[in-house]
């Protein structure tokens, strides 16, 4: 029997290359003050079926009727579930609201490299502040998150676009309508996907030319963007980004700065992307709360393929998962009447803090010191006839020293290993 198609099963090499990835996501974000949330997987189908969730969301939605004849769905996204929570309780926080999530999603879509039904995504939202500044510290979050990772702005891109401006240059087009406006950017946002046949089709059912669209594209680069690389130039981040007009995003809620990331090689689709929401916890909430925000979300499936194609980043995560893995103390039992005193020693060492592990059966101490090789660990522990002494063996240097057993624990607690 199969797992599910689109859903992974996790065996410990792929939980070590989870936890490497989302660590490193929860390390980045506390260092630039947010503060982690989370929400129910469960959701009430009402909530995304809201005017400015999008009609493509709704379509890839696992929703059912509970046993409570209560129409729900499992979560697609984040920003509907944070948008509710900060509709209830969002008065109770200080402002800026500066917080993250990493969390499961589910989405029904077509099985694709980079695409899966089930995957881990980190959410970071800045709800309260609608100023530039805000933009800029958004973007450097991402762009350090990406470099957490060692990639480096020859391996990746942020584009950076705005809705603004493309909304601006449909109602001057004759589309003043806001919904027609969203359907046309919505065949925008495939352009690099569809045939210029197809293109001019769908463009001229809004009474737009392909030509006129890509000229709008090419133009010289609007003042937002300037103000955004000067930030991002204090920062040393500038080579990061790079303006790009025909990022518009897909979900109908973002309002201004949109942004994706991907790969110069251009080999795979988005590694992230976000942008502003300033009307969505208002368009929620009938208008009782209207706080501008802006937030991105990461996903682990094609970062993950990502960091696993370009060789210094999956080293990198190799040694990682490595560390996460090895056992850090092996303690061998050279005399079976001392098993007690070994038990004894292996609680010693756990409670300081080590990860230790031994044999549970008799067994030869040869096999004994290959499973120790086996589980990574550095140093081996050895239990025998000179008891109430142990001895200590570096496994590495071949090396071994004699110990009180008494003196094991602040030795342990002292003991320069790889963090599991």
């Amino acid at each position: 029997m199969r797992s599910l198609p689109g859903f992974r099963d996790f065996f410990p090499s792929d939980c070590a290359r989870r936890n490497y990835i989302t660590g490193t996501w929860r390390r980045v974000a506390r260092s630039f003050g947010f503060l982690e949330y989370d929400g129910p997987t469960l959701e009430s189908l009402d909530l995304y079926r809201k005017k400015n969730s999008g009609g493509e969301i709704l379509g890839q939605l696992f929703s059912f009727t509970d046993k409570g004849e209560r129409e729900v769905a499992l979560r697609p996204e984040m920003t509907p579930t944070l948008a509710r929570m900060l509709i209830a309780k969002g008065r109770e926080f200080r402002k800026p609201i500066k917080w993250f999530s990493i969390a499961p999603f589910f989405r029904y879509e077509k099985q694709q490299s980079g695409r899966l039904r089930e995957f881990l995504q980190l959410n970071c939202d800045l709800i309260g502040d609608g100023s530039p500044a805000a933009d800029a510290e958004m973007l450097a979050l991402l762009i350090e998150t990406m470099r957490a990772f060692g990639l480096t702005a020859a391996d990746i891109v942020v584009r950076v676009s705005d809705r603004r401006a493309w909304m601006e240059f449909l109602a001057g087009k004759g589309l003043a309508d806001e919904m027609q406006a969203r359907e046309a950017l919505s065949v925008i946002d495939k352009m690099e996907r569809a045939s210029r046949e197809l293109l001019e089709a769908k463009l001229g059912a809004f009474g737009l030319k392909l030509a006129e669209v890509e000229e709008f594209i090419a133009m010289g680069k609007p003042g937002f963007y300037e103000k955004l690389r000067e930030n991002l130039a204090s920062r040393g981040l500038e080579d990061f980004c790079e303006l790009d007009l025909r990022i518009v995003r897909g979900l109908a809620y973002y309002t201004g700065l949109v942004f994706e990331v991907f790969d110069r090689r251009q080999e795979r689709r988005a590694i992230a992307g976000g942008g502003r929401f300033d009307r969505l916890l208002s368009d929620l909430s009938d208008k009782k709360v209207d706080l501008p925000a802006i937030g991105f979300g990461i996903g682990d499936v094609v970062l993950g393929d990502l960091l696993e194609d370009l060789p210094a980043t999956r080293s990198r995560m190799e040694a990682a998962i490595a560390a996460q893995q090895a056992c850090e103390i092996f303690v061998i039992v050279a005399d079976e009447s001392r098993r007690p005193e070994a038990l004894g020693i292996v609680q010693t060492l756990r409670a300081a803090g080590r990860t230790v592990d031994y044999p549970l059966v008799a067994d030869k101490v040869g096999r004994q010191f290959k499973d120790a090789d086996a589980s990574g660990a550095a140093v081996a522990v050895v239990v025998g006839n000179e008891w109430p002494s142990v001895k200590v063996k570096d496994l590495k240097e071949r090396t071994e020293v004699a110990m009180s057993q008494e003196s094991l624990a602040d030795w342990a607690a002292n003991l320069q290993t790889p963090a599991p």
